[in-house]
């Protein structure tokens, strides 16, 4: 007997031997039973085959549905023409008709050993499927052999009893088909494509699913694109059609409701991979699908936005989502839309949507897997073994019919209390329903996404959100949310048209000035600063009678956008002072802040009363919309103050008020500050880890000249070099932010010893910064830099003049930080002793500064005067000082200066290191080891031989190396 087909011996032996009983005389039924496309059929045509070989006679018969209304229909086809039945009639009496055909048998096997082979007995008609019973009953003394194939693959509505239901077991052999292995089904392919590579055979064989029907469809689609073009996800890429043709003849013979549920199950899986990891997310509260609120699920927590606040849904840890491991990431990685939960939770699922039995829609997925149609992913979810499988069984459907099941299982979700993005996902792939409930979870969706940094999801979610019918005052507030998010993600081009659609609907005043203030920071983000400013001018203008608060908001906008724009922002400023000169209450707190900054940027005011006049507006009452500006105003004035932590606090403030779906220019001022005070403090660290999230494009913004200097302080040059020349600077917009990185770039060239290009940039940062009305050293200390660029090149009067200037700006704003550097540079400019008084002072300023790094260089720079001055004691102690704060600060730079000015000193190394545990002498850890273990000054004297006083001189150097203040500290400071 030959086995055509793979993984059949055991069928193929059981026949083999059943055809040789029944050569010897004695009959049986044998059952072959399997899901349909595993090899019935060919498995009874290879026996029959064999029957006929070895002398049988052999009777066929392929039973069908369109047979079932006459009575011995698929006997009659078996047994061959018989005239007495020509005119039996459906319904007719059979039982005699039963034995004349009984009889007809019996002659046939009195000739010959007799194989009768009957394909798809399932589909018999009743009166034949009755005579094969009794057959099976009688054969068995007889030379007949009844092999009979039979469908059994589960489906969601349940089959009749089969063949054999009422037979004894004695009487039938039943023999089924499993589907293919994938080792077999790797054999199939590689016997069409020879060369296949193993990932491309891969790929077939999970499109296959085991079902050697399917298989050989796919391989006949296949033939005429071989390897090494990729197998299609799609059905539209296949000719002539074998494929998708198998799988809905597949789908027709399992019935109605079960290609009802499998292409609910595939139209729930995604489609392609979103860029971002799926996310775990809570329960959402249960709502009536009316619109009504239902009694929630799960305990629940209201979402409020700027707009008020919307239906309360749960929000619970959820389950993490997995991504498949699977050949096609597109399709296996992608998140899914229903719960994160095995297979039970998702029958759950598809049976409501579908109004089937979750019991068996459970069965069925089991059975599915099983059979290899269904594969599960790493969380035991089941999906389709391959995106091309899904898309032809999916290919069954209509547009709109897809459209119907992805909002019934958003309403079924929603009536369990799912995740709100799992509900919101469904209702992407739904047409408009007009249902209030619809719209509720979108909107919420859209929230959520925002506030967990998904402005994609949140993008995605606004524009399906929109496909809804919507008056015009909230079609408007979503327009504005949505191009807001445009513009922030990676469609910015695209968000401006939507927020100037939003401004032309009509809407209440207040959202009109969302809009335009959102408008306007998206234009200024692409350099058209007079456009916007003139968009907010125009709005300003219909508010100014009625809506006088508003109007001042306006203004202040306008104000903070020109900063991007030297031209305009001269034109603003001059607008909002002439207001505030007329009438300071039209101005309003956050205008009145706005002139604040302005005046000290100019080198107009002191610290102390910019921060009192800052104080003072903040107490005032502050309409929500205004009071970023004034929060963000105040901020960086603190910045600029040296108020770091007040600072910080305004910038968290700030931030928390912000709407995270709505463009507004203070967010990222608020961010600028949070740089800013980063910086002051030396926190290379932070600077570098905020940065490295940050996409490189456009100009160089405030975060990248921060990085730079960062990289330069931190001794990474070479990537400070490729951080600088990635940028043109040739083709950036004029602003504040290109000032700011001329000046990181100048101390990057004059790092590397290109002091002309560095001079260069701080000199044309300045020109620009006057150009503004930028004059004080607060914002960007171009001068003094500049200074220490014409000492290096020998023209000491002009670096006398530029710190002389400096020092006379920086004693009106009276910070340390900017005096102490002003001091500092001014007396390396002056030289003697004038030039070491100065030195002296910027050291004794900057003890009071949260400013480390301008104090290591002032120590470094002191250190240097005093050794040049032949008191080489206190230059080294100012020196080691300033090594071991620059080691502490991570600030490598400085502390290269410090090592090589302190070799020049002739100073004595005992350590590698200025700070740690590392950086103690002998003695001083000896003492340090002694004291940690408890013991006091005068024992530790006494034990070593030593003074008093010299013991407590080492702890005060162990303490100063370690960054300790407590002899309780030293345990753990002394671990390595």
């Amino acid at each position: 007997m030959t086995a055509p087909l793979r993984e059949r011996d055991d069928a193929h032996a059981l026949l083999a031997a059943e055809i040789e009983r029944a050569r010897a005389g004695a009959g049986r039924l044998v059952l072959l039973r399997g899901a349909t496309g595993t090899g019935r059929s060919a498995a009874l045509e290879a026996a029959a085959a064999h029957a006929g070989r070895v002398g049988l006679r052999v009777l066929r018969a392929r039973c069908s549905p369109e047979d079932t209304a006459v009575p011995f229909s698929s006997v009659l086809h078996l047994l061959g023409p018989v005239p007495e039945f020509a005119d039996v009639a459906p319904g007719g009496e059979d039982r005699g008709s039963a034995a004349r055909l009984w009889r007809l048998l019996r002659s046939y096997a009195d000739r010959a050993p007799l194989m009768m082979a009957v394909d798809d007995v399932h589909l018999a008609d009743e009166a034949s499927h009755r005579w094969f019973v009794e057959a099976a009953r009688r054969i068995e003394r007889l030379p007949v052999l009844l092999v009979a194939t039979e469908r059994s693959q589960y489906d969601i509505a349940p089959r009749p009893a089969g063949l054999t239901h009422a037979l004894s077991p004695s009487l039938v052999r039943t023999h089924a088909l499993a589907p293919l292995t994938d080792e077999a089904s790797a054999g199939v392919v590689r016997a069409a494509f020879p060369a296949a590579p193993d990932r491309w055979t891969a790929d077939c064989v999970r499109a296959g699913a085991g079902i050697p029907l399917l298989l050989h469809a796919l391989l006949d689609d296949l033939d005429g694109a071989p390897p090494p073009t990729a197998v299609p996800t799609t059905c539209a890429a296949l000719y002539p059609g074998s494929y998708p043709a198998a799988v809905s003849w597949w789908l027709d013979n399992a019935g109605p409701a079960t290609a009802e549920v499998a292409r609910t199950l595939a139209a729930l899986e995604p489609v392609a991979r979103s860029e971002r990891a799926e996310r775990a997310h809570g329960a959402y509260g249960a709502y009536g699908t009316d619109g009504s609120a239902a009694r929630p699920a799960r305990a629940t927590t209201a979402a409020h936005d700027e707009y008020g606040a919307h239906d309360a849904y749960g929000v619970h840890p959820g389950h993490a989502e997995h991504a498949e491991h699977a050949e096609h990431a597109e399709y296996a990685d992608g998140g899914s839309a229903y719960p994160a939960a095995p297979g039970t939770a998702l029958a759950a699922l598809v049976a409501d949507a579908c109004g089937a039995d979750p019991a068996r829609v459970t069965g069925w997925f089991t059975a599915m897997t099983r059979l290899g149609v269904l594969r599960p992913d790493p969380s035991g979810r089941p999906r389709y073994a391959h995106p091309l499988l899904r898309d032809a069984v999916l290919a069954g459907w209509s547009t709109a019919r897809r459209q119907e099941v992805h909002r019934a299982v958003a309403q079924a979700m929603l009536r369990r209390g799912d995740h709100i993005d799992a509900v919101a996902r469904q209702l992407l792939g739904s047409a408009p329903t007009g249902l209030p409930w619809a719209l509720r979870v979108l909107r919420d969706a859209v929230a959520v996404a925002a506030r967990e940094a998904r402005p994609d999801d949140a993008v995605r979610y606004l524009r399906r959100a929109l496909q809804e019918p919507l008056p015009d005052d909230l079609r408007q507030r979503m327009l504005t949310e949505l191009g807001s998010l445009e513009y922030a993600s990676a469609d910015a081009p695209g968000g401006i048209p939507r927020l100037s659609e939003a401004l032309d609907l009509p809407a209440a005043p207040r959202d009109q000035v969302r809009t335009a203030i959102a408008l306007g920071t998206a234009l200024a983000g692409r350099g058209e600063v007079r456009t916007a400013v003139a968009a907010l001018r125009r709005l300003e203008s219909r508010l100014a009678d009625g809506h006088a608060g508003l109007a001042h908001t306006l203004q202040t906008a306008s104000a903070l956008l020109s900063d991007q724009d030297q031209t305009v922002r001269g034109e603003a400023y001059r607008w909002v002072t002439e207001n505030a000169e007329r009438s300071p209450e039209l101005v309003g707190a956050s205008g009145r802040a706005l002139l604040v900054r302005y005046a000290a940027s100019a080198g107009e005011l002191t610290a102390r009363e910019a921060m009192r006049r800052m104080r003072s507006l903040l107490t005032e009452p502050a309409d929500p919309l205004a009071e970023p500006f004034l929060l963000g105003t105040a901020a960086a004035v603190a910045q600029w103050a040296d108020e770091l932590d007040e600072a910080d606090r305004l910038v968290e403030r700030g931030l928390a008020g912000q709407h995270p779906s709505l463009l507004h220019p203070m967010a990222q001022a608020l961010l600028d500050t949070r740089w800013d005070t980063a910086a002051a403090r030396g926190a290379y660290g932070v600077l570098l880890a905020t940065h490295s999230a940050r996409r490189v494009a456009g100009g160089p913004a405030n975060a990248d000249a921060h990085a730079l200097l960062a990289l330069v302080e931190t001794g990474r040059t070479q990537e400070a070099r490729r951080l600088a020349d990635a940028f043109d600077l040739r083709d950036a917009p004029d602003s504040w932010e290109l000032n700011r990185f001329l000046y990181a770039r100048g101390v990057l060239r004059f790092t590397e010893g290109d002091v002309p290009g560095a001079l260069h940039d701080f000199l044309e940062c300045g020109r620009r910064q006057s150009a503004r009305a930028v004059l004080s050293p607060v914002v960007t200390p171009w001068r003094t830099a500049a200074a220490e660029c014409r000492l290096a090149l020998g023209n000491a009067q002009e670096a006398l003049t530029l710190a002389t200037e400096e020092l006379r700006l920086a004693r009106v704003w009276g910070t340390p930080r900017t005096l102490g550097r002003a001091l500092r540079v001014l007396g390396r400019a002056t030289r003697g002793r004038r030039g070491l008084e100065l030195g002296a002072e910027a050291v004794a300023v900057l003890r009071d500064s949260p400013a480390e790094a301008e104090l290591v260089a002032s120590l470094l720079a002191h250190g240097r005067q005093l050794t040049g001055a032949g008191d080489r004691v206190r230059g080294r102690e100012h020196l080691r000082e300033g090594a071991e704060r620059a080691e502490r600060l991570g600030n490598l730079r400085l502390l290269a200066h410090a090592e090589q000015a302190l070799r020049s000193a002739g100073a004595r190394r005992t350590t590698s290191a200025h700070t740690g545990s590392a950086a103690l002498t002998s003695s001083e850890r000896r003492i340090a080891e002694l004291a940690a273990e408890g013991r006091t000054n005068t024992e530790i004297a006494h034990l070593l031989h030593l003074a008093r006083r010299t013991v407590e001189t080492h702890l005060t150097s162990t303490y100063k190396k370690l960054g300790i203040r407590r002899r309780g500290e030293l345990r753990e400071a002394l671990e390595p």
